[in-house]
């Protein structure tokens, strides 16, 4: 799956790619919006997502929270919605192409049918958000667009993940990452469950597996590293630029400090895993060579003498004939005077030509 300037492939260890959920964090400040999109760019994020919705189409008035409302006190989806729901068309053209500038993708969470349409020549990829997995005509407007979609499986059965991509598929749209989610605001460390990224590679074999946190921000290196390493290869965390407000998603939120800190620690643990593939690195040539052993001689050997087991001892450095030919120097011909304790080296000795019939030591 190819998202923006990404390439994802399913079972490669590769560097996750991370998005900087903004949400409306900018509560309505478009130059807030767009030091957001900066700073995270500089911080190493592949992607800055928002949401796009209004709330006349999003809840109804007497929709209740479902937060921590001692975190965030708005009692009522709508009111809450009602506060940040300021940006047009405008603002997130202006976004998506600062978020060009500076080299990082823009996405953003359509939340009805004319997002969708007015967010289409703007994002690589389509984001859903967990409370739509049921909405289906969400889901077909989105699946046709072609692009990759970035499906959120938070509070969801398998069942209903199963019938969501039955959905999508049916409108020709195979490219569908699964991400974990919980949908708590903010999820406690006991109710994150990284475990069901390892259950859903399992069960989604032929599917990206992806993890969205909103566990609170202060471990959120071990949350995301550990999410990472289960194989979650997208991985998604509010984002704001002040961790201290009050309210909306703030308080469960990374700034772009704690990002590049974790970006820092991802790069780390792709220096330490390397090329995957088990061989002698060029860095290790001097501890062949001298941290290995070659066959010495225990004794004075004479030439023309025949080696047996007790004239031969097993010493460092490896740089005269390898113990791996042992079988073949007992039994083999001194071709000059050889001293105790010298390194046999292949112009002392005439190996063998054949295996003994018993090479036990």
């Amino acid at each position: 799956m190819t998202i923006g300037r990404r390439t994802l492939t399913r079972d490669r260890f590769q560097r996750p790619y991370i998005i900087a959920e903004a949400g409306v964090n900018h509560e309505g400040s478009l130059e807030v919006a767009v030091e957001m999109v900066r700073r995270a760019a500089q911080a190493g994020a592949d992607a800055i997502k928002f949401q796009t919705y209004k709330a006349e189409t999003l809840a109804s008035r007497h929709s209740p929270s479902y937060w921590d409302t001692s975190k965030e006190p708005t009692r009522s989806q709508y009111e809450l919605f009602k506060k940040y729901d300021r940006f047009g068309d405008r603002e997130y053209e202006q976004l998506a192409e600062v978020a060009k500038e500076c080299g990082i993708d823009f996405l953003s969470t359509p939340f009805d049918l004319r997002a969708v349409d007015m967010l289409e020549p703007l994002v690589p990829a389509y984001k859903v958000a967990s409370a739509d997995i049921t909405n289906v005509p969400l889901l077909r407007r989105v699946a046709q667009k072609g692009k990759p979609i970035l499906l959120s499986t938070g509070a969801s059965t398998v069942s209903e993940i199963h019938r969501a991509l039955e959905v999508i598929r049916a409108e020709g749209n195979e490219q569908v990452a699964l991400l974990h989610c919980v949908l708590n605001y903010p999820t406690a460390y006991a109710d994150a469950n990284l475990g069901m990224i390892a259950h859903m590679r399992r069960i989604f074999p032929d599917h990206l597996i992806g993890y969205s946190d909103h566990t609170p921000a202060d471990r959120m290196g071990q949350v995301l590293m550990l999410a990472w390493l289960l194989g979650a290869q997208i991985l998604e965390k509010h984002y704001t630029h002040d961790k201290t407000l009050l309210g909306n998603d703030h308080y469960h939120a990374m700034d772009a400090d704690d990002l590049a800190r974790f970006v820092a620690d991802v790069r780390f643990a792709e220096t330490l895993f390397g090329s995957g593939e088990k061989r002698a690195l060029p860095s290790e040539a001097p501890a062949r060579a001298h941290a290995r052993r070659s066959l010495v001689a225990a004794c004075p050997i004479q030439k023309g003498q025949t080696l047996t087991a007790d004239d031969l001892v097993c010493k460092r450095p490896g740089t005269g004939i390898p113990p791996t030919l042992y079988d073949f120097v007992v039994g083999a011909t001194a071709l000059a005077d050889i001293e105790p304790d010298e390194i046999l080296t292949f112009d002392k000795v005439l190996l063998r030509t054949s295996h003994p019939p018993d090479s036990s030591v």
